[in-house]
């Protein structure tokens, strides 16, 4: 998909409720996309797919999308007051649709993304950074990239960041690439301090039951499906280890799962039951992989991210699980299952890859285990 791919949302009324609405140009990965937004549904009237009008939606579509589609949320803001009836005297706000990369930007894009990988940077970090000062540059194309100052940052993120309310890790991912950009290929410094940054947001990761982790594992009765979404939660992965795992990863001798060069380049090993490990024989002796564990309908290829995200959704379906379920909720899950049931947190940390254990005690808030034992004063009042 090319960066001209535009997906046009509006604001609509669907059942009394509220919805956006996203269109585009018909592309079989597109919508493979949309169907895996948390709360999407498809409507045959309007011809498209709507998802519940919230900041959370747009967060999720942005993440989506990033690098792959540009959505316009020009006519959300204007069809919004179409549907609630009102007006307001507000100028509207930029469009997402920017102009090309100059031939200059384009060269100094490329400058960049040779010196990151010359650092060894994940692809995933390469991509993020270049996307994100690739759309910097394309707001500012009418400007020579030696004028840009901290003014332009901060007009940046006040006219288009926080106008078309993208999310405050996009925000957080603008500002570091534009300092790395330019103290790099500029060579020249903008001062950070000037630099708008959110706050950092602080949610409870989102915890599934371990009924509802049943319930959505039986569903599955495709071999391969229920093996790799029962990998991510008995193990605790991430979605990219599972899928960059190999059939050599799995140490049956002596009951562990290799994770290599996860997040931040770092190794790692996992316990894997005997249970687990007699599924993934079942499985391995069916499909035969030769590459990767987990290949897609051609051999030897990865199997896809939206492919996975596409098939915990049809599970959560059939299971009667109707909360906006991800992968990522499964890997939470293993981690608050794990502290419910008493193992140490800092053995919690090791298994999920936690540099800090900082990001590992935010399950303590989720735990229900010493939550429940807590008396409420209110059983003392009568």
């Amino acid at each position: 998909m090319g960066s001209q791919l535009v997906i046009t949302l509006k604001a609509v009324e669907y059942k009394g409720e509220k919805r956006i609405c996203a269109e585009s140009e018909y592309n079989p990965e597109i919508t493979g996309i949309l169907k895996t937004v948390p709360g999407a549904t498809w409507s045959r009237s309007m011809k498209c797919w709507h998802y519940p009008d919230n900041r959370e939606t747009i967060n999720s579509l942005f993440e989506a999308f990033r690098g792959k589609a540009w959505l316009d949320m020009d006519a959300l803001k204007k069809s919004r007051l179409t549907v609630s009836g009102t007006k307001e005297d507000k100028p509207a706000a930029p469009k997402s649709v920017l102009p090309e990369l100059t031939a200059v930007a384009s060269e100094k894009v490329k400058k960049f993304t040779i010196w990151l990988r010359s650092k060894r940077y994940s692809e995933s970090t390469i991509k993020t950074y270049t996307d994100s000062i690739r759309t910097f540059l394309r707001y500012f194309s009418t400007k020579d990239i030696s004028t840009i100052s901290n003014d332009d940052v901060i007009e940046f993120n006040n006219r288009y960041i926080l106008a078309n309310q993208y999310s405050s890790s996009f925000q957080n991912q603008i500002v570091n690439a534009i300092k790395l950009f330019f103290k790099t290929v500029e060579n020249r410094q903008l001062d950070p301090e000037l630099i708008h940054r959110p706050r950092r947001e602080h949610k409870l990761p989102n915890v599934l039951s371990k009924e509802e982790v049943k319930a959505i594992l039986e569903a599955l009765p495709n071999v391969k499906h229920r093996t790799m979404l029962s990998v991510i939660y008995a193990c605790g992965l991430r979605r990219s280890e599972l899928i960059n795992l190999k059939p050599a990863d799995i140490d049956r001798n002596r009951g562990l799962l290799i994770i290599r060069q996860a997040k931040g380049k770092r190794d790692r090993v996992v316990p894997i039951s005997e249970k687990l490990i007699l599924m993934l024989r079942d499985y391995y002796t069916t499909f035969k992989p030769l590459v990767w564990l987990f290949e897609g309908q051609k051999k030897e290829e990865q199997y896809s991210e939206e492919s996975l995200a596409s098939v915990l959704k049809a599970a959560c379906k059939k299971a009667g699980i109707t909360k906006p379920v991800t992968l990522h909720w499964l890997r939470h899950s293993y981690a608050t299952h794990l502290l419910e049931s008493g193992t140490d947190l800092r053995f919690i940390q090791e298994l999920l890859g936690h540099k800090s254990s900082k990001t590992t005690e935010i399950y303590t808030h989720v735990s229900t285990k010493s939550i429940q034992k807590i008396k409420s004063p209110f059983d003392d009042l009568f």
